[in-house]
Protein backbone atom coordinates (compact mmCIF):
# COMPACT_ATOMS: atom_id res chain seq x y z
CA UNK A 1 0.00 0.00 0.00
CA UNK A 2 1.34 3.64 -1.01
CA UNK A 3 1.14 6.12 1.42
CA UNK A 4 1.15 9.89 1.08
CA UNK A 5 4.95 9.68 2.99
CA UNK A 6 5.88 7.20 0.24
CA UNK A 7 4.77 9.74 -2.56
CA UNK A 8 5.97 12.23 -0.90
CA UNK A 9 9.35 10.44 -0.62
CA UNK A 10 9.23 9.21 -4.40
CA UNK A 11 8.75 12.63 -5.53
CA UNK A 12 12.07 14.10 -3.39
CA UNK A 13 14.20 11.43 -5.05
CA UNK A 14 13.24 12.25 -8.49
CA UNK A 15 13.67 16.12 -7.86
CA UNK A 16 17.05 14.60 -6.56
CA UNK A 17 18.18 12.46 -9.24
CA UNK A 18 17.13 15.98 -11.28
CA UNK A 19 19.73 17.68 -9.30
CA UNK A 20 22.05 15.32 -9.06
CA UNK A 21 22.19 15.08 -12.72
CA UNK A 22 22.86 18.55 -13.36
CA UNK A 23 25.65 18.40 -10.87
CA UNK A 24 27.63 15.66 -11.75
CA UNK A 25 26.37 15.58 -15.61
CA UNK A 26 25.77 11.63 -15.50
CA UNK A 27 22.93 9.53 -17.12
CA UNK A 28 19.79 9.75 -14.85
CA UNK A 29 19.55 5.91 -14.80
CA UNK A 30 22.93 6.28 -12.71
CA UNK A 31 22.06 8.88 -11.08
CA UNK A 32 18.96 7.43 -10.04
CA UNK A 33 20.85 4.04 -9.04
CA UNK A 34 22.66 5.83 -6.42
CA UNK A 35 19.86 7.84 -5.52
CA UNK A 36 17.45 4.66 -5.03
CA UNK A 37 20.19 2.27 -2.96
CA UNK A 38 20.62 5.75 -0.57
CA UNK A 39 17.18 5.43 -0.09
CA UNK A 40 16.89 1.32 0.72
CA UNK A 41 20.05 2.23 2.94
CA UNK A 42 18.33 5.11 4.91
CA UNK A 43 14.78 3.09 5.59
CA UNK A 44 15.19 3.57 9.63
CA UNK A 45 15.48 7.34 8.83
CA UNK A 46 12.09 9.68 10.01
CA UNK A 47 10.52 10.97 7.14
CA UNK A 48 11.17 14.48 7.55
CA UNK A 49 14.84 14.25 7.04
CA UNK A 50 14.55 11.06 4.45
CA UNK A 51 14.88 13.61 1.38
CA UNK A 52 17.67 15.49 2.54
CA UNK A 53 19.98 12.94 3.94
CA UNK A 54 19.53 10.78 0.82
CA UNK A 55 20.16 13.47 -1.25
CA UNK A 56 23.79 14.45 0.69
CA UNK A 57 24.74 10.47 0.74
CA UNK A 58 24.20 10.26 -2.83
CA UNK A 59 26.22 13.18 -3.83
CA UNK A 60 28.78 11.90 -1.17
CA UNK A 61 28.79 8.44 -3.40
CA UNK A 62 28.77 10.30 -6.68
CA UNK A 63 31.93 12.16 -5.52
CA UNK A 64 33.46 9.26 -4.87
CA UNK A 65 33.55 8.07 -8.24
CA UNK A 66 33.81 10.95 -9.90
Amino acid sequence: MTTTDDLAQDASVEEAVARLVAEFRMRPQVVGTVVASCRRDLSGVPATALPELVERLARTRLESVG
